[in-house]
Order: structure tokens, then sequence, then C-alpha cells
């Protein structure tokens, strides 16, 4: 039986990367990945090239871990007995989430620290 070998790192190897953006940010994103590719050597923040973004860490947070699991907005709703309507208005700034809220989300999301949505 053949040993299993570690594949050396190859420096200058490229991956696939897929996002998904807001369509009117898709320009800014293909700004920023162009100028890590031509090694102009300037680095970015997030805050410089999603300024919308900025204060919203929370309601992101919950958004991004339900895509990250694949759940719609319903299906996640089922699974914590929240209402969907609810979940609507917590990831879009319209509604707090609270503490024995955000350890139910953490739980059906599979996040090990409820803070993040607070």
């Amino acid at each position: 039986m053949q040993a299993v070998t570690k594949k050396p790192p190859i420096e200058h190897e490229m991956i696939t990367v897929r996002l998904k953006v807001h369509r009117s940010n898709v320009n800014r994103l293909r700004k920023y990945a162009h100028s890590l590719e031509s090694g102009e050597g300037r680095k970015y923040c997030v805050a410089e090239v999603f300024p919308e973004y900025v204060g919203k860490e929370h309601e992101l947070a919950l958004r991004a871990y339900r895509t990250r699991e694949g759940l719609t907005q319903m299906e996640l709703a089922r699974i914590t007995q929240i209402p969907q309507r609810h979940i609507s208005e917590m990831e879009n700034r319209k509604r707090g989430i609270g503490k024995e809220r955000a350890k139910v989300l953490a739980k059906a999301l599979n996040v090990s620290d409820y803070r993040l949505f607070l």
C-alpha cells in the first residue's frame, strides 16, 4: 500500500473563489481583485471596499451563517420557531435579536458563540 504523501506548497498556485455579493458591489470587488493580482501592494480593509456594511456586522452575521448552512429564512423559521418575518427584520436591522433568540439561532446555525449575533 502506498504511503500518503503531503503535497508540497506551490508558491504561485491559483485558486478560484466564488462570492455572492450584491450587484452594486461587483465592479468594486473586481477592481479590488485586479489590484491584488497586479501586485499593486495596496491593501484594503472590508470597510474601504464595502463602507455601507460598517456597523452592520451582527445583522450580516445572521445572514452569512444562514447562507453558509444553506437555509432559507423560511427553513430557519421552521427550525427555530421564530417567525420568518422576524428573521427578515433581524437581518435588515429593523428588529433586535436579543440574547435568548441569539442562543436559539446559534444552535440552529452551528455557531459556537451566540454573542456573534448581539
